[in-house]
């Protein structure tokens, strides 16, 4: 077999009684890494810490991957602007948040013979929309409900990164002390300050 040494170097052509006598040497185990070459190739590795990091890696694959979320909104045709603004507002944070929204308008009895209705409400909540989504899947009649997917403009990886971006702002502190301030600042009486909201 060929092997290679712990560090990636050429050993060369040896016989499998002499690879496992190095190994031992080396307190190192041998792996079989190309089984179908011609000679086969071995290598001498740690076995447990190459599995170790091969799991690392995954993991960190796995947690900088990025899973498409399809959230669902429910309306009813004839629903109030109280309501109308609450569902608005989930619709707006759950595309600020980089989610597909599907906003489905439940139709009953009668209601059923009136879908213009449905229609009206989608294209008027697309349009309130319209500076955080676009309409991926324009409405369509489907049994007795109508709907409607909106995707974000923002890719769900931006969406994360702003709002962490966010957070880092708000934890740092804004106030700066009186030890820390120029000496050459001339004094501002309490007629002079004007207090300001605070944006959230």
């Amino acid at each position: 077999m060929r092997l290679v040494g712990p560090n990636g170097e050429q050993v060369g052509i040896v016989r499998v009684e002499d690879a496992l006598r190095l190994a031992a040497e080396a307190d190192l185990d041998l792996v079989e890494v190309a089984p179908m070459a011609k000679p086969p190739v071995a290598k001498l590795m740690d076995y447990g810490k190459y599995k170790y990091e091969a799991a690392m890696k995954a993991r960190e694959a796995r947690k900088n991957q990025v899973n498409t979320v399809i959230k669902e909104i429910k309306l009813r045709p004839k629903i109030d602007d109280h309501d109308y603004g609450t569902k608005k507002g989930h619709v707006e944070r759950f595309l600020k948040a980089g989610d597909k929204v599907k906003v489905t308008i439940m139709f009953r009895g009668r209601e059923q013979s009136r879908p213009e209705l449905g229609f009206r409400l989608l294209q008027r909540l697309a349009a309130d929309i319209a500076d955080l989504g676009f309409v991926e899947s324009s409405p369509k009649q489907d049994g007795r409900n109508m709907v409607m997917v909106i995707g974000p403009t923002k890719k769900k990886s931006e969406a994360r990164a702003e709002q962490r971006r966010r957070q880092a702002e708000h934890d740092v502190p804004e106030a700066t002390s009186e030890a820390e301030a120029p000496a050459s600042a001339p004094a501002v009486s309490d007629t002079d300050v004007t207090d300001t909201p605070e944006a959230s």
